[in-house]
């Protein structure tokens, strides 16, 4: 098998190849149908073989091989790729065994229905297919996972000069990146994936400039818009196997750490990094602990906590994924990493979103919030409006006042009683986004509920003075609050 996929190969052939047998997300979708698609998703290839129906075309043989990880007789794989046949062999993209053909790593269609990202990503094979356990190896590239496609949804999309992928993996957010990025510079520490993402760019005909190093070194001196990274961040005990592409020789959470305390030497003014990541429960806050990863950087912090597992359900998820299920490894790895917590005070694992923003403000914004509920994707507008967001929500009140707001993508739900004349329970709900819902009183209420960009904060909170028959100061006090609040979390837009 060649150690370097891609070289020597006349890629544009295989590009071509590829487009011919159309060999596409969609064209996937149709021959192996939801069911099949669903199968795949549970690690289940029998679904998508059934809908196949022995069918040998070269549409068919590619989905054999590359996502249902079959061998095939050797003439139907030829036939498959064409006159690019000797060099996918030759490249130990597939192997030929005894008259037989088989994928040696994954090459699956990628398409986002969010951005329109498309190519061709190139990864090792799929790890436990079939209930098949194997171990993974150290240097395993994993594909299109969950967290990937997650940070590709909550990642802002607006154009960009200068955007880094840090930690590439298989390259899948540059394939995102290169959509709004007039350069994108993509690093990992682990060379076989860089040799596996640049295949994969050169067959999707994206520029990405990929660099091997860690963290911020390949990236010296420089600074970008937009950094986005699903660092290695599992928190594993030294001394054992580990596996690169989830995690690194930093004690516990150190590695995200550096991750966000580095960032803003590489931020340019505004620019923002945006993290898939998880970080160690202790007896101190974790609020307070990220809190002080930004301190003295001038930098904005919007932190979200989507999960909290407790250290055994964590640890038996990375074993899991591990491929250490039934193993007689099993238990002393388990308990070594529970030896590891309890020196280290980890009781809980916190799992969730940063974005931190080269705002530069003088007093920061510091936001960390667990919001464990349903949201809807993608959300990476939310954090693209957020720097926006807090500008307003900080407003002097006089500026405040003459703002003309609008309420945006909400509804409000009310609760009592029938019959009764005023609602127990009033509630501002985000439609899209977070998904938040804001608690209102009947101030609170009219005054938001009015504000439709035509009038101003100071006009309305008048006029429902004036409709309720109370102070303007009174409604005055109890509204603009509500307002900042409602301006921060995005259920009003200043423009």
């Amino acid at each position: 098998m060649c150690g370097f996929y891609g070289v020597g190969m006349d890629i544009s052939r295989l590009r071509d190849r590829l487009i011919e047998i159309d060999y596409t997300t969609d064209s996937v979708l149709e021959r192996i149908g939801d069911v099949g698609q669903a199968g795949l998703h549970r690690n289940c290839t029998l679904p998508a073989d059934v809908a196949l129906a022995g069918a040998d075309d070269p549409l068919a043989t590619l989905i054999r091989m590359f996502l249902l990880r079959q061998q095939v007789p050797s003439g139907v794989a030829e036939r498959a790729f064409g006159g690019c046949f000797f060099d996918v062999v030759a490249q130990g993209i597939i192997a030929v065994d005894g008259g037989s053909a088989r994928a040696v790593v994954e090459l699956r269609p990628y398409a986002s229905p969010d951005d329109g990202a498309s190519g061709w990503l190139v990864s090792d094979l799929t790890p436990g297919l079939d209930g098949i356990v194997e171990p993974t190896r150290p240097d395993y590239v994993l594909g299109a996972s969950p967290a990937s496609l997650t940070l590709a949804e909550i990642t802002m999309r607006g154009h960009v000069g200068q955007a880094l992928d840090l930690g590439t993996g298989c390259g899948v957010q540059s394939y995102h990146l290169s959509r709004h990025a007039d350069r994108v510079v993509a690093t990992d520490l682990n060379p076989r994936a860089l040799r596996l993402a640049r295949l994969g760019a050169a067959l999707s005909g994206m520029d990405v400039d990929f660099r091997e190093g860690s963290l911020y070194e390949p990236v010296a001196g420089e600074r970008f818009d937009l950094i986005v990274s699903n660092p290695p961040y599992v928190m594993s005990p030294p001394g054992g196997q580990r596996l690169t592409y989830r995690e690194s020789t930093f004690t516990a959470d150190g590695l995200v750490e550096a991750v966000v305390r580095e960032a803003p030497a590489h931020l340019t003014p505004g620019g923002s990094l945006q993290l898939l990541t998880n970080w160690a429960v202790t007896q101190e806050p974790w609020e307070e602990r990220l809190a002080s990863w930004v301190e003295g950087s001038g930098c904005d912090l919007f932190a979200i906590e989507r999960e909290r597992l407790d250290r055994f359900a964590y640890i038996e998820m990375w074993l899991t994924d591990a491929g250490l299920t039934g193993r007689p490894e099993w238990e002393p790895t388990y308990r070594e990493w529970l030896a590891y917590f309890d020196h280290l005070g980890i009781d809980e694992v916190g799992m969730g979103w940063i974005l931190l923003t080269n705002a530069g403000r003088e007093t920061p914004e510091i936001r960390c919030e667990s919001w464990p509920h349903a949201v809807a994707q993608p959300v990476g507008e939310v954090f693209a409006a957020h720097a926006r967001a807090v500008d307003a929500a900080r407003l002097d009140t006089a500026d405040l006042l003459v703002l003309a707001p609008r309420l945006a993508g909400v509804v409000v739900e009310t609760t009592g009683q029938p019959g009764a004349a005023d609602p127990e329970h009033l509630v501002l709900r985000q439609r899209t986004g977070l998904l938040r819902g804001m608690r209102l009183s009947t101030v609170t209420g009219a005054v938001l509920g009015a504000l439709d960009g035509d009038l101003t904060v100071g006009q309305t909170i008048a006029a429902v003075a004036q409709l309720l028959e109370v102070p303007v100061e009174e409604v005055a006090a109890e509204a603009i609050p509500a307002v900042r609040q409602a301006l921060a979390e995005q259920y009003l837009t200043a423009h």
